[in-house]
């Protein structure tokens, strides 16, 4: 793929976005599973449902622009998923690894947060209304999850950590 306009880029940041996305629902019941706070596992569990319907919204996208959702594996959502599966095989306080499942999970809402903001500014110059609308659900979405995790974690996982 070229990026000779700023329409090959949206499709590029969209393609992006898919792969991280599809990524994310092999991940999340991993992250659930080895979450010991039932809070925790509760959010890792709806945000997996949030994900599918994010997919759902770049399928709906990749139609009305009439293009494929093929494109590379995004390489930056590959690595935040090893760096959490590695959280989860390392041992340590129950307390502690939930607290690093927090971080690695954050992590990955910024990311997901940076994509579909760019995405959407990117459609909004395009005059793309719906599909700006569409990015701007998700980014909703993303932002919400992110400022759970950290409520959740002020208020409860960090503290527990800290008493270990």
């Amino acid at each position: 793929m070229q990026l000779n306009s700023l329409h090959d880029l949206l499709v590029h940041e969209l393609r992006d976005l898919y792969s991280a996305e599809k990524q994310l629902t092999k991940a999340l019941p991993k992250m659930a599973k080895a979450a010991t706070s039932p809070k925790l596992k509760k959010g890792f569990e709806k945000h997996l449902d949030e994900t599918l319907g994010q997919i759902k919204r770049l399928d709906q996208i990749f139609a009305e622009l009439d293009v494929s959702s093929r494109g590379p594996k995004c390489a930056a959502m590959e690595g935040l998923v090893e760096e959490g599966s590695e959280l989860i095989k390392t041992a340590g306080d129950d307390n502690v690894k939930d607290a690093a499942l927090i971080g690695a999970a954050q992590r990955v809402e910024h990311y997901e947060m940076a994509g579909y903001g760019t995405a959407r500014a990117f459609a909004e110059l395009l005059g793309l209304t719906k599909v700006a609308k569409l990015l701007q659900a998700s980014l909703d979405e993303e932002g919400a999850t992110n400022k759970k995790l950290t409520e959740l974690a002020e208020s409860e996982i960090n503290v527990e950590a800290l008493s270990e």
